[in-house]
């Protein structure tokens, strides 16, 4: 089906991206119209406006990852706030959905609240996007200096931190660094492929309790 973007409709087929130049008037039109839908997803760049309409892996695989993320997080007893789905906007600059994104070291600054002024409160700590359709660039996050991104693509991660001169490729997060998220991951994946998603969570929990 082919895609349509209306005043009265917005409809995309599953993996489609479509590109359109636009402001970002044009922008805050089209999330107005979105409302609370979470498909299709939207993005601004300056004079371009990108929809897309992911897979159902796409949404599987960001659920994974988040969840290893809390239970690392939990064995490692830290504190935080995750939020999906989640509009970040600096006018006329960036609107971006990340998949997930997680406060850790700033979380007391957005515990509790419903909106967050992006330009005052502190951006998340870490975002994960998973790229199946080639929607995702790093380079979106740089307005917001989001100290690391991971970005899972073609079943690998990829791991990027901040720096002022832009992001580059670390092997490690910094959040988790004694530990091998790529390893984990697939680890998780192959149960979760195997059996189901419950079952590699479940098995992550029990194997870092048993090292405790």
């Amino acid at each position: 089906m082919f895609a349509v973007v209306t005043p009265e409709k917005i409809h995309l087929s599953p993996g489609a991206i479509l590109r359109l130049p636009g402001s970002w008037e044009d922008y805050q039109k089209l999330v107005e119209q979105l409302g609370d839908r979470s498909i299709p997803r939207i993005k601004y760049r300056p004079g371009e406006i990108l929809l897309m309409s992911p897979l159902p892996i796409h949404g599987r695989e960001a659920n994974i990852i988040a969840d290893v993320v809390k239970v690392l997080l939990d064995y490692l007893e830290r504190d935080y706030e995750a939020f999906t789905p989640i509009t970040m906007d600096l006018p006329k600059i960036r609107g971006i959905e990340p998949d997930y994104c997680f406060y850790i070291d700033n979380w007391t600054a957005v515990a509790g609240k419903d909106r967050i002024n992006w330009g005052v409160d502190p951006s998340p700590d870490l975002v994960i996007e998973i790229d199946v359709t080639t929607y995702t660039d790093v380079n979106d996050y740089l307005p917001y200096k989001v100290p690391e991104v991971w970005i899972y693509k073609r079943k690998g991660l990829v791991i990027y931190n901040y720096r002022e001169e832009g992001y580059e490729i670390v092997n490690n997060s910094r959040y988790f660094p004694r530990m091998n998220i790529s390893e984990i991951l697939v680890e998780c994946f192959r149960v979760a492929g195997d059996r189901n998603t419950s079952t590699a969570i479940r098995e992550l929990r029990q194997k870092l309790a048993a090292q405790k």
